[in-house]
């Protein structure tokens, strides 16, 4: 996500009367605009409070995280676990496993997260566990695939959220002016919109949060 979707004053004004960052959070934060290249794919202040706020509230046992980038949002979902609860995270890019691990080790949740380093339609397959949340924020074109892969994963009444679902605005420009992204976000959403096993809210946070509840099997 590159592009504010609200006016930058409300995106302050929204950021000033959120709690602020843990010290953990706000290092990981600064350390990835600083050294990491695509920073802006960090989940961030606002939208990581609501994930860490949807966390506590469900109290999961297990989660799965399909995209790390470099482990702020995992750090997020991790927080809401139950007691003895574990958060599975899967991406391609080894090259930032130490880094996420050193600021899961800096949050006291290096027992409680595992990585896992690989294509995620791959190692989805081989997590025989039930994932009470799940947060899809991965290669866009592939979404609904991740979607098909862990919705029978998931027990009636557990959440689904997807990121990127507005993609820059460009989910409402017409088909010919969007992107290979913007058309998978599309599709993406059209797909969820369409299946009976789940209820969805599309809220327009950041780049777009799509969440869903399965309802049915």
């Amino acid at each position: 996500m590159t592009r504010l979707l609200i006016p930058k004053e409300l995106d302050q004004y929204a950021e000033r009367y959120t709690s602020p960052e843990s010290k953990p959070l706000a290092g990981l934060n600064r350390e990835t605009h600083m050294k990491v290249p695509m920073s802006q794919m960090l989940s961030g202040h606002i939208q990581g409070a609501l994930l860490q706020m949807i966390s506590h509230m469900l109290r999961p046992a297990q989660v799965l995280e399909i995209g790390t980038y470099t482990g702020y949002s995992a750090i997020c979902l991790a927080q809401g676990l139950q007691k003895g609860g574990h958060l599975h995270t899967i991406d391609i890019n080894e090259e930032l496993e130490d880094l996420c691990f050193r600021y899961f080790c800096e949050a006291g949740l290096e027992h409680s997260i595992t990585q896992h380093i690989g294509k995620a339609a791959e190692v989805i397959p081989t997590l025989s566990v039930a994932f009470d949340l799940v947060f899809i924020d991965a290669d866009k074109q592939n979404y609904g695939l991740y979607y098909d892969l862990v919705i029978d994963k998931v027990p009636l009444g557990g959440i689904i959220i997807a990121d990127n679902v507005l993609f820059e605005g460009e989910v409402v420009l017409p088909e010919e002016q969007r992107s290979k992204n913007g058309r998978a976000m599309h599709a993406f959403n059209e797909k969820i919109m369409n299946d009976p096993r789940v209820e969805q809210v599309l809220l327009p946070l950041r780049d777009g949060l799509l969440i869903m509840r399965k309802i049915a099997s």
